[in-house]
């Protein structure tokens, strides 16, 4: 029984049914992919899987505490479970752990990569995927050379990246050219992709449930789940008790709260992110653009701009505070001011990612009836087909 239907759940269930393994999805919204996996970035960031805690990010903390950076804010709180998990994430914030997360996450996200691969070899799945290419995009000299640093490391890896000039990349994207501030380099990845994660996961629970007999349930929420050595039983809201020889949390932000109430302390905190669509415009990239310095992701997907950005580490609530929405919007208009309709944006979004101190996600089964593959803060969308394929190997080869 797996306990949330965000991509990584419907990821999750479709390795393990592929496995001929029985499955029941619940969830506490009204379908699949109405969390986190709604408005996220859309981009499949294959070779992008830096981890948050680094030396560079220590030195900015006491900006960032005091709110000095418009994309990135920390908001106070003081229970134990975020004292602990900061003091973690901190120890997290060295060169040799930063190289270290990044390099697993990077190996978990080729296993994404495959088993996303081998997926639509065997089902037809329309989720406006394509290859289209990514380019970060660096505001100074120190950042660009940083990056670059990192970009080596991947490359070392078997990692296809390459540093491009300003004027090497207008070629490539000739909507650069309307870029609303200069850059001195960019990094690019021609073989990166996009998405749509919010209609993956519905079309694939579709395909789960016609082709693989996997059961959904939704405005299903979970509140407790009591295990023994021989069964798990997890406890709704409405009183309702149901019954799994396994229960697997794959509910993100709210993951940590639900393991601790089994004696499991996970460290999972929220992270929350905004997003927003717009028109496109003759001016829109076709390349997946990242904006370093202000936080920002441009991905196109057909007629539209979806941009997405800002970090608000500890805000627990989904609730779209009309100030960072307008940040967003601001900051977008500044970094690549034609790139979409700014008059015209919609679908104003925000969603809680959820954050593990090294980055990665927690692929782990704590009890001979429970597992967990939850913690993939701002890569769910990149990690789920991998975690997804980790946690069935965990499962069914011990």
């Amino acid at each position: 029984m797996i306990i949330g239907a965000g991509v990584v759940g419907i990821a999750s269930a479709y390795a393990l049914a592929r496995r001929g393994i029985a499955v029941t999805v619940l969830d506490a919204m009204p379908g699949p992919a109405m969390g986190a996996s709604f408005g996220n970035g859309r981009q499949l960031s294959y070779g992008y899987t830096d981890a948050l805690a680094s030396a560079d990010l220590l030195r900015k903390i006491p900006r960032l505490a005091l709110g000095r950076d418009p994309a990135f804010r920390i908001y106070p709180a003081f229970d134990l479970a975020s004292i602990r998990w900061k003091l973690q994430f901190l120890a997290n914030c060295t060169e040799r752990k930063f190289r270290k997360n990044s390099l697993a996450s990077l190996q978990l996200a080729r296993k994404s990569r495959n088993a996303m691969a081998a997926l639509l070899q065997r089902h037809e799945i329309e989720f406006g995927h394509r290859t289209a290419g990514k380019m970060l995009l660096f505001g100074n000299a120190q950042s660009f050379a940083r990056g670059c640093e990192i970009m080596n490391m991947k490359v070392s890896n078997q990692e296809r990246q390459m540093a491009l000039s300003p004027d090497v990349a207008r070629e490539i994207e000739p909507a650069l050219d309307a870029a609303g501030s200069t850059f001195t380099g960019v990094i690019y990845a021609p073989t990166e992709e996009t998405g749509n994660a919010a209609v993956f996961s519905e079309n694939l629970a579709d395909i789960l449930h016609r082709e693989y007999g996997t059961s959904f349930r939704y405005d299903a929420r979970v509140c407790k789940i009591a295990t023994d050595s021989e069964s798990a039983r997890v406890i709704l809201d409405s009183g309702e008790e149901l019954t799994a020889d396994l229960a697997i949390v794959c509910s993100g932000a709210a993951a940590g709260k639900l393991l601790r109430k089994t004696k499991v302390n996970t460290p999972i905190y929220p992270m929350k992110g905004y997003s927003f669509i717009a028109p496109a415009t003759a001016a829109s990239p076709e390349v997946s653009i990242t904006d370093v310095a202000r936080k920002l992701v441009f991905t196109r997907i057909g007629d539209e701009m979806l941009i997405a950005g800002l970090a608000d580490l500890g805000d627990d609530s989904s609730i779209v505070r009309p100030d960072r929405m307008a940040d967003l919007i601001t900051s977008a208009r500044a970094s690549l001011p034609e790139a979409a309709d700014y008059d015209a944006t919609r679908n104003h979004w925000s969603g809680l990612r959820p954050m593990t101190p090294n980055s990665l996600p927690v692929i782990a089964r704590p009890s001979a009836t429970l597992a967990i593959n939850a913690g993939h803060g701002m890569l769910g969308w990149t990690l789920a087909m991998g975690s997804g394929e980790q946690l069935a190997e965990l499962i069914c080869e011990g």
